[in-house]
């Protein structure tokens, strides 16, 4: 973002789902419509890299308020980096970068404004801004609630994606971004699910479609080497990581149609929904109640369906809760920091008359 403007520290725990939260709300702040409302603040200590911190054990299992001394709880390394000049802005994610959202509040005297991603399991009253998704049933003055998680893609980023594959484009309208989770606290890919949405796909493929399918870190091995082999067998596309090529994450989503995204990941369904493509949930093996909570929304809503073997196409208002985070969050700092007035007449010069 630069040197002008306020300063920006982009804080997560270094888990991949934390991070990408960070990023979508930071990114999202950075467009130029709202960056330009705000570029008058002075802000220090700009960072440009985001700051990953790890807090150690015994210090990870407590309560975010019972950590005596947070800058104990990190690696030596790790701690000169939390220190004066302070940001304008702090946003986090995650239960373990919560006390130290709450410690450079106290630091700074109040001055950095905080924001908090997830719910960090202590009072509110601790951030200045709480951004929770809806299914966490959490309330209060200063949170906002988000259905699913918020996702952004910057007009650059897709362009960049849309030239860089442009050959992906399908004028049949038959494209479909395949998104595998994995294992998690509450759910499991089990080889039956596997043998379930395997048949499924092979289905759809015999139909006609056009599958694009690509694995997530949590996808277990052995699920997505079926996959892979699954993908050649009906000749459909597959990428899991560098080794399959670059990344066309973003331009499948481009240019789909439709998407069938695993039900264990906010992310991965919020990151389809931003795009306004047919959601169809797949089912994996267990659940969980803000699962349940947050799978019941999307399906309120119109953003998705259960995947059941066929592929439909409908349209709903596309979910871009990052940007109205992010609006909020321009609005904040717009209180604390008055944009400055201008006086006077402007006179046009007089080659214009």
């Amino acid at each position: 973002m630069g040197s002008l403007g306020p300063s920006v520290w982009a804080v997560s725990d270094g888990r991949a789902g934390n991070a990408a939260q960070v990023r979508a709300l930071t990114s999202a702040l950075g467009a130029l419509d709202r960056w330009v409302r705000i570029a008058h603040i002075a802000g220090e200590a700009h960072r440009q890299e985001p700051l990953v911190v790890t807090p150690r054990a015994p210090w990870r299992w407590l309560p975010a308020d019972r950590w005596a001394s947070p800058l104990q709880a990190l690696p030596k390394e790790q701690r000169p980096a939390l220190a004066a000049p302070w940001p304008t802005l702090w946003i986090a994610a995650g239960r373990r970068s919560a006390p130290l959202t709450r410690y450079a509040r106290q630091a700074s005297g109040g001055k950095t404004f905080t924001v908090q991603i997830l719910d960090p399991h202590i009072p509110p009253s601790n951030f200045d801004l709480l951004v929770v998704p809806e299914h966490d049933a959490l309330t209060g003055p200063n949170i906002i609630r988000t259905i699913g998680s918020p996702a952004y893609f910057s007009p650059e980023a897709l362009e960049e994606a849309a030239q860089a594959f442009a050959d992906l484009a399908d004028e049949t309208r038959r494209s479909a971004i395949v998104i595998l989770g994995g294992d998690s606290r509450v759910h499991t890919f089990t080889q039956a699910a596997a043998d379930r949405l395997e048949g499924q796909m092979r289905g759809l493929a015999a139909d006609g479609w056009r599958l694009r399918l690509t694995a997530s870190r949590r996808t277990p091995v052995p699920i997505a080497a079926r996959f892979r082999q699954m993908a050649g067998d009906i000749g459909a596309a597959f990428w899991a990581g560098p080794q399959d090529g670059p990344n066309p994450y973003l331009a499948w989503l481009l240019f789909s149609n439709a998407a069938i995204v695993t039900e264990d990941s906010a992310n991965m369904l919020s990151e389809a929904a931003w795009h306004g493509l047919p959601v169809h949930i797949a089912r994996l093996e267990g659940h969980g109640d803000k699962f349940d909570r947050l799978h019941d929304s999307l399906l309120q809503r119109g953003v998705a369906r259960w995947f059941t073997g066929t592929l439909d196409q409908w349209s709903y208002e596309p979910l871009r809760e990052a940007e109205r985070v992010a609006d909020l969050i321009v609005e904040k700092l717009l209180e604390r920091y008055p944009p400055p007035t201008f006086t006077g007449s402007v006179k046009a010069p007089d080659w214009l008359s």
